[in-house]
């Protein structure tokens, strides 16, 4: 079995396969490939709703990954960027987190969203 099926759907979602999940992806094709498919087939599920759209899914991962101060936002960031949303939608769903988590994840969100758009205008 291989894990080019898997990362082409984060190469679909964020234009990259972010280095932790890669990583995941390789070491668990080796030992447990059916609990790699399971795991992998409801992320899908679940992010590929049939009810609410990809801009929407990925600005709420981005919040609550911003709660948690996960390295993760920047690539749910960048998937929300590549459904559609913009620098206003992004910085009001890190306004939402900022609501539950204060200060840590508005910082947050600051880092993040400074690093995704000063790589964009290279």
């Amino acid at each position: 079995m291989s894990t080019e099926k898997y990362k082409a759907h984060y190469i679909d979602m964020i234009g990259m396969v972010p280095p932790k999940v890669a990583q995941r992806l390789d070491f668990s094709v080796d030992v447990d490939p059916e609990g790699l498919d399971r795991i992998e087939t409801l992320r899908k599920d679940i992010l590929l709703s049939n009810t609410i759209d990809q801009k929407h899914i990925q600005l709420m991962a981005f919040a609550v990954l911003l709660t948690q101060t996960s390295a993760a936002a920047e690539f749910h960031g960048r998937a929300a960027i590549r459904a559609g949303a913009t620098k206003e939608q992004l910085y009001d769903a890190a306004k939402v987190a900022f609501l539950f988590r204060g200060l840590a994840a508005i910082n947050h969100a600051g880092e993040i969203l400074t690093k995704i758009y000063a790589q964009d205008d290279e």
